[in-house]
């Protein structure tokens, strides 16, 4: 039988196994009650060897094949997000303040139907590493695990991972050689001026002004200082200041995400973000304190 119709069978048990997980979501390494979920169906599927506790609550299951062969890694991310579920759906988050909203819940569930197919079948050579990742969305769980061995533990040639896309066309896979998904940079400016009466600004140091200034020229590092044909994106997403319709705050804040393919542009707009709020704070009269947080590097196939 196909591969694609045996696994069609599986359909009903995966929708229970999915709706389960997006009742149950958990953030960063603490996915216990996930891992827990993950380890019993891999029993029941008859894995060769679970090994668990890795980066606190990440798994990996091991499947041998038939004969000889390499291990063949395929991952799955397992944390949710801090974000009050809405959906009014029957399954929605039963934990308020955390949703599965990035889907790694479907993850999961695709991963617990290879691996049931696969130790099902094992109509292949090698062995299969099913790697359940916690702490994607924050903490970087991916390199933890890489740090703590599980590479060398169990020799694994290389790694495949999927993420889901609403919005393409169901069935399909896309991909492409070199760089698919971008870094992810997360910069916090603080700008601190002199607070007052919003009717006398000429006694203030107004931090908002310089916030907007700072805001604006951001977008100049994408058509001034990035290569045409590179490919960036800055996009401020936060903004935070005042607390009453005529004051003067003394602090306003905002936040930008950052992302590039490459590491020159992704060394480019950093030095250029702190020069442009920098800059413009000393010409306000203003402080600004940047807290820019290197996060993930691009995914290059």
């Amino acid at each position: 039988m196909p591969v694609i119709n045996r696994i069609a069978d599986y359909t009903d048990e995966m929708q229970t196994w999915r709706r389960h997980l997006h009742e149950n979501p958990e953030l960063m390494f603490e996915c216990h009650n996930t891992a827990a979920f993950i380890a019993q169906k891999l029993r029941d599927f008859g894995v060769d060897t679970l090994h668990e506790g890795i980066a606190k609550t990440g798994l990996v299951g091991i499947i041998k094949g038939r004969g000889e062969g390499p291990t063949i890694g395929l991952r799955a991310d397992m944390d949710a997000l801090p974000i009050l579920e809405q959906t009014g759906l029957d399954y929605a988050s039963k934990i308020p303040g955390k949703m599965h909203a990035c889907g790694h819940d479907g993850h999961v569930t695709m991963l617990l139907g290879a691996a049931k197919y696969l130790a099902e079948t094992r109509n292949f050579a090698g062995s299969v590493a099913l790697i359940f990742q916690p702490a994607e969305e924050e903490g970087g769980g991916g390199l933890v695990m890489v740090e703590e061995g599980i590479i060398e533990r169990f020799n694994i040639s290389s790694i495949y991972g999927i993420h889901n896309a609403p919005g393409h066309e169901l069935g399909g896979f896309y991909t492409t050689p070199g760089p698919i998904m971008a870094s992810v940079d997360t910069a916090w400016v603080t700008v601190l001026g002199r607070g007052g009466h919003g009717a006398m600004p000429h006694e203030c140091v107004d931090p908002v002004v310089a916030l907007v200034a700072m805001v604006q020229s951001i977008q100049t590092i994408l058509s001034r200082n990035v290569y045409a044909m590179d490919e960036a994106v800055i996009s401020v997403t936060q903004i935070h200041a005042g607390t009453a319709s005529n004051i003067i705050p003394q602090e306003a804040r905002f936040c930008a995400t950052i992302r590039s393919f490459t590491p020159e542009v992704r060394a480019l707009l950093k030095s250029r973000f702190y020069a442009i709020v920098e800059g413009h704070a000393a010409s306000f009269g203003v402080t600004a304190a940047i807290d820019y947080d290197w996060g993930y590097p691009p995914t290059v196939n």
